[in-house]
C-alpha cells in the first residue's frame, strides 16, 4: 500500500512536469523542478535511516512552499473538507455547540442561540465528561467535536459536569443542520438609532442585515450602526449584497483584478436598495477584514457612510477555491479587489519578501491618492482609515495573560452558578464587594505571568554577568527583582477597571450569550459612543462626509 501511493504521487508529479513541458524558460524550469522534486522524494524514500510516511512528507513540502506565497494560499487534504467547509459556510450537522479548552477542561464556551444544546439547558462552562457513553476528558476538541456531530434527527447523549451541582448532568439531544447566525445581535439603542453586529459574511448575511434594517425601522429607527470589528470577512457577494441595501442599483462596488484576465470582474449593484438616506455609521478596528473591508470601503468611497473606529488590517486578496486530485483542494490567492474610488487596500507586500523570508507592509512613500465620489481624499495600500478615529483599548500584559489563562472564563462561570437569577444585563454592573471576592478567589488560584520588566530585568541581569558588573550591582539588581515582584502582586488592583469590564462582559455571555455580552457594554463602549455623537449631530455627519 505504501509503495503503491508513492507510485501515485511520482506518477502525477511526472504528469504534471509533462503537463507544463513547453516553449519558454519559465515552463522549463517547473518542468525542471517537479523533475527534481520526484527524484528527490524518490531517493528520501528509498534510502533515508528510517521509515518516511509519504503523505506527511509531500504535506510538508506543499505546505513549505505555500509559505513563500501569502497566509491565505492554503493546501486543503481531503480530511479537512468538513471543517473548511463549515468555516465557509456557516453550516454543519450536531448540536449548535461552540467548545473548547479551559484549563485542561473540555467545556462549552458558546451554545448557540436557538440549536439543540442551548434548546436542551446546557450552558457556558458545563464540562464535558462523556459523549454517548465514551469518556472525552483529556481528549483533543477536535475528538470530542467529531462525536458531537453527526447526521440530522440522530441522537447524542451528553454527560456534563456543571458548577454547583453535586452529580454529573445527562442530556438528550437531536442533531439537526446547524446554521451560524452572521448577525449575532441587533436592537435599538435609543428612540432613534439602531445597532447591527454582523460578524459573519457567509451565505444569507445580506438576507439577515436586510432584514435587521427593516425591523429596527419599523421600530422607528432613523439612523444606525452597522458594527464590522473584529469581522474577518468572507463571502465577496454577500459584501456586494449588503453595500447594495444603502446605494442604488447599478453601481460598481468591487473589482477583481489577477493574472487570468478572463477571471477579472466588475461586481455592481443588481437590486433596488433598501434605503439610500438613513444616516449611517461603520465601526471598524484592526481585525476588520475582506469583505468588511469590501462594505466600509465602497460606502466611504459613496460617501454612504461615515467610518468610526481604527484603520483596517488590509487584505485586499481574493481567494478561489480549485479541485486537486484524490478530492483535496486548493485555496489560491488569484487576484486583487479594487473598491469603487480605484483603490487596493492590500496593505501587506508578500511579493517582496526581505532576506529572512519575513515581509513588510506597503511603505508610506508608495501609497497613492484616491478620491470619493464626493472629492474626499482617500489612500490605498493601508487598508481603510476612519473618518473619525477612536484609539484602540490597549491592555497590559497582566490583563492579556489573565484573560488568556481562562480564569477569568472560570470565575464568570462560579459566578453564574452562585446567582442563577439575573438582572437586567442592561443595567447589570459588579460591586466593590463582588470585585474583592474576585480577588480572594484569584490569590487561591496562585495566578502568575510574566510582564515586559521581568524580561527587561532579566536582560540587564545576564549583560551584566556578560560584563562582569553583576557581583557589585548584585544587591540593586535583587531590590529591582523585589519590586517588580511587589508591582505585580499589585496588578488586579491597578488593573480593576478594565478587569470590572471584562468580567461584566463574560458573565453576561454566560447568562445570556451575545444578546447579554452587547447589552452590558453598548452604553460604554468608545467607537459606539463615538458615533451616537457622530448621527446625532447632522450637521457634523454632512460635513465629514463633504470634501470640504
Amino acid at each position: 500500500m505504501k509503495r503503491l501511493k508513492i507510485v501515485s504521487v511520482l506518477t502525477v508529479l511526472a504528469l504534471l512536469a509533462w503537463a507544463f513541458a513547453g516553449p519558454g524558460e519559465k515552463y522549463f524550469d517547473i518542468a525542471k523542478s517537479l523533475d527534481i522534486f520526484a527524484t528527490l522524494f524518490k531517493e528520501v524514500n528509498a534510502y533515508y535511516v528510517d521509515d518516511v510516511n509519504p503523505k506527511k512528507l509531500v504535506e510538508t513540502g506543499i505546505n513549505g512552499m505555500l509559505d513563500q506565497l501569502d497566509p491565505y494560499t492554503d493546501y486543503i487534504p481531503e480530511e479537512d473538507l468538513e471543517a473548511f467547509s463549515i468555516q465557509t459556510t456557516g453550516q454543519y450537522a450536531g448540536v449548535g455547540a461552540l467548545i473548547g479548552i479551559v484549563n485542561k477542561k473540555t467545556v462549552i464556551t458558546n451554545p448557540y442561540m436557538g440549536f439543540p444544546a442551548q434548546r436542551g439547558g446546557l450552558r457556558v462552562g458545563d464540562e464535558i465528561i462523556a459523549v454517548n457513553g465514551q469518556n472525552v476528558q483529556g481528549k483533543p476538541t477536535s475528538e470530542v467535536s467529531a462525536l458531537l456531530k453527526g447526521k440530522p434527527n440522530t441522537e447524542v447523549v451528553m454527560e456534563v459536569k456543571r458548577l454547583g451541582e453535586k452529580a454529573p448532568l445527562s442530556f438528550k439531544l437531536t442533531r439537526e443542520k446547524i446554521k451560524i447566525a452572521n448577525i449575532t445581535y441587533f436592537d435599538m439603542i435609543d428612540a432613534e438609532l439602531g445597532y447591527i453586529k454582523l460578524d459573519e459574511f457567509t451565505p444569507g448575511a445580506a438576507k439577515e442585515v436586510e432584514a435587521a434594517v427593516s425591523d429596527l425601522k419599523k421600530r422607528g429607527a432613523k439612523k444606525l450602526i452597522l458594527d464590522l470589528r473584529d469581522n474577518l470577512g468572507g463571502s465577496l457577494y454577500e459584501a456586494v449584497n449588503i453595500v447594495n441595501l444603502f446605494i442604488p442599483k447599478g453601481k460598481e462596488v468591487v473589482s477583481t483584478k489577477g493574472k487570468v484576465e478572463e477571471w477579472n470582474k466588475t461586481y455592481s449593484t443588481l437590486n433596488n436598495p433598501l434605503d439610500t438616506e438613513i444616516p449611517l455609521a461603520v465601526l471598524t478596528s484592526g481585525s476588520s477584514a475582506s469583505a468588511s473591508e469590501i462594505v466600509a470601503g465602497s460606502l466611504q468611497d459613496y460617501d454612504r457612510a461615515v467610518l468610526v473606529g481604527q484603520k483596517t488590517f488590509g487584505k485586499g486578496l481574493v481567494q478561489t477555491t480549485r479541485q486537486l486530485a484524490y478530492n483535496a483542494q486548493l485555496k489560491v490567492t488569484t487576484a486583487k479587489y479594487y473598491i469603487p474610488s480605484g483603490r487596493c487596500i492590500q496593505s501587506i507586500d508578500y511579493e517582496h519578501r526581505k532576506s529572512d523570508g519575513t515581509v513588510s507592509k506597503f511603505p508610506d512613500s508608495l501609497k497613492r491618492e484616491f478620491k470619493t465620489k464626493g472629492g474626499r481624499k482617500v489612500y490605498d495600500g493601508a487598508g481603510l482609515d476612519p473618518d473619525v478615529a477612536v484609539e484602540a483599548t490597549r491592555f497590559s500584559s497582566a490583563v492579556v495573560e489573565l484573560v488568556g489563562s481562562g480564569l477569568v472564563f472560570e470565575y464568570a462561570t462560579k459566578y453564574c452558578s452562585e446567582h442563577p437569577n439575573p438582572a437586567s444585563m442592561k443595567s447589570f454592573r459588579l460591586t466593590d464587594q463582588e470585585y474583592q471576592k474576585f480577588m480572594t478567589w484569584m490569590a487561591e488560584q496562585k495566578f502568575t505571568h510574566a510582564t515586559e520588566l521581568d524580561q527587561k530585568a532579566d536582560e540587564l541581569i545576564a549583560s551584566a554577568k556578560r560584563e562582569k558588573y553583576y557581583d557589585e550591582l548584585q544587591s540593586q539588581f535583587n531590590e529591582l527583582k523585589t519590586r517588580i515582584s511587589q508591582n505585580k502582586n499589585t496588578a488586579l488592583t491597578r488593573n480593576k477597571p478594565e478587569l470590572v469590564h471584562l468580567l461584566e462582559q463574560e458573565i453576561a455571555f454566560h447568562y445570556q450569550l451575545a444578546k447579554g455580552q452587547a447589552e452590558v457594554m453598548l452604553d460604554r463602549d468608545p467607537e459606539v459612543a463615538q458615533a451616537r455623537n457622530v448621527l446625532a449631530d447632522a450637521g457634523g455627519y454632512r460635513k465629514i462626509l463633504s470634501a470640504n
